[in-house]
């Protein structure tokens, strides 16, 4: 199976496709020659006219006005390359790596970039044969396009740096000369073209808010699952409650934790209490605030990834070659601030039922163990899972009201997308694990409700996880069973 690159709109559940399913890529006809007819107008407007072009003639930054003669246009292009190649910190997750190459092949298939279709077709093969270059985590402003990471993007493509190929980091350029590929020489506006770019701020944002959306519904069902084993009140998730308060996302987090509790024994049985906390409580209106959030980064995230975002654009049909700021990144950083601070507090409110659980409440044993005082149960991973959300709290601090002057004043406003989109990325995970403490923690509570059962949806899914964790006696390591549970919750984020 083959995903055709052309102009039809992509969304976020097309990615997710094309990424879980392992499907190669190709370039539409249409296109084809929208590149091809864009890099002609390209090369016949170079040879008949004398007018400075930003990035294509021209020094960059604050030298745009330093005249570049066309016969040092390739290397000026090449030398952008490797002089911006200026990444530190970690090395960024290879499946990030391959959301940047496919988001750069959809932005530049529009045919306002200028490139060659042979630079376009070589960034497939790359996607393809799975060469991942690497890419460091630190150094993109998210402004002027992600400048250093997509510079160690497209040294590969010119036979410099690394790759990870066949699970093996190599030289780009003996990548080449196992495959028999020459390495590219870049032509005018190319370098440019594959600098200039939000493709590193977009895919850590798009990677999130496909997590976002899958730990959205899981955070339901764990609730759901918490909310039977602490013996909650079901009367909270009543539709006439929230019909009176009408937003989307508290109504359908309401619904969906009625109907994961449809049937359960112990939900309908005699409370002795009036009320719930609010971590149980108020789950409609906390995970309802972080689903609208979702969708309104969703519709961010699906414009850009259907957008261009380098510069010069060129517009062959007005013959037209316009510098403007579509590099600015300031959507996905907002965007990825909000979501980042809206999926920390399912983390958050999931960290405060865990506390509830092991607090010795509700005919529940101190600490979830049977025997409390010779074990110490589920006491530290309480610990633990306040230690995460402590940092998560650090971690939502905003990037995108930063911004430091670069580049002699030029550059004077930056987004810093590229930091908000890497702190999500930390948050996603880390709202992961504190998701795998509450699961540990609620399956070992509904044990000490026996015999009464859950509803069948929830009594499955425990089923499934004592396959892979037994319910805990007596102390034991508790790290190996905390990461397996992660592991478990990992099949339901498959990208």
């Amino acid at each position: 199976m083959t995903h055709e690159i052309s102009h039809k709109e992509l969304s976020i559940i097309d990615i997710e496709n094309i990424i879980n399913n392992d499907i190669k890529i190709s370039i539409s006809k249409k296109a084809k020659n929208t590149i091809k007819n864009c890099r002609t107008y390209l090369d016949n407007k170079l040879n008949q006219s004398e007018e400075l072009f930003y990035g294509i003639n021209t020094g960059f930054g604050s030298l745009c006005n330093v005249r570049i003669n066309h016969q040092d246009t390739v290397q000026l292009q090449r030398n952008l390359v490797i002089s911006h190649a200026c990444g530190m910190g970690d090395e960024i997750p290879q499946k990030i790596v391959k959301l940047i190459l496919l988001l750069k092949i959809q932005s530049l298939s529009y045919g306002n970039s200028g490139v060659r279709l042979e630079l376009v077709e070589r960034l497939v093969d790359f996607y393809n044969h799975d060469i991942l270059p690497v890419i460091y985590e630190q150094g993109s402003l998210g402004a002027s396009g992600d400048l250093a990471p997509l510079a160690h993007l497209s040294l590969a493509l010119l036979g410099e740096g690394e790759v990870y190929y066949q699970n093996k980091k190599q030289e780009a350029k003996e990548i080449h000369k196992k495959l028999g590929w020459s390495p590219l020489e870049l032509e005018s506006k190319e370098g440019i073209a594959l600098l200039n770019g939000t493709q590193f701020s977009l895919a850590f944002s798009l990677w999130s808010t496909i997590q976002a959306k899958h730990i959205s519904k899981l955070s339901d069902k764990i609730a759901a699952l918490s909310i039977d084993a602490f013996d909650c009140r079901i009367s909270p998730f009543d539709k006439r409650i929230h019909l009176i308060r009408p937003h989307q996302g508290q109504i359908q987090t309401a619904e969906n934790i009625s109907n994961l509790l449809e049937g359960s024994q112990i939900i309908t049985q005699e409370k002795n209490h009036v009320q719930d906390p609010y971590a149980f409580r108020c789950v409609p209106q906390v995970h309802g605030a972080t689903k609208s959030t979702i969708d309104h980064v969703e519709k961010v995230v699906t414009i850009e990834l259907n957008s261009v975002t380098d510069n010069p654009n060129i517009f062959p049909e007005d013959d037209m070659i316009i510098s403007g700021g579509n590099f600015h990144a300031q959507h996905l950083a907002l965007a990825s601030d909000f979501l980042a601070i809206a999926i920390a507090e399912l983390g958050n409110i999931s960290e405060r039922r865990t506390y509830q659980l092991i607090s010795g409440q509700r005919n529940l044993p101190a600490f979830l163990t049977p025997a409390p005082g010779l074990n110490s149960g589920f006491m530290i991973s309480q610990y633990t899972a306040a230690s995460i959300v402590s940092q998560n709290k650090q971690l939502c601090t905003p990037a995108s009201v930063d911004s430091i002057v670069s580049c002699n004043g030029q550059e004077d406003h930056v987004s810093m997308a590229a930091n908000a989109g890497t702190k999500l990325y930390k948050v996603i995970e880390n709202v992961k694990s504190l998701l795998a403490i509450e699961l540990m923690c609620a399956t070992q509570a509904i044990e000490f409700r026996r015999p009464l059962k859950t509803s069948p949806i929830l009594e499955t899914f425990l089923k499934e996880y004592r396959n892979i964790n037994p319910s805990l006696e007596n102390d034991r390591i508790l790290y190996k069973d905390m990461h397996k549970t992660k592991q478990f919750l990992d099949n339901y984020f498959k990208i």
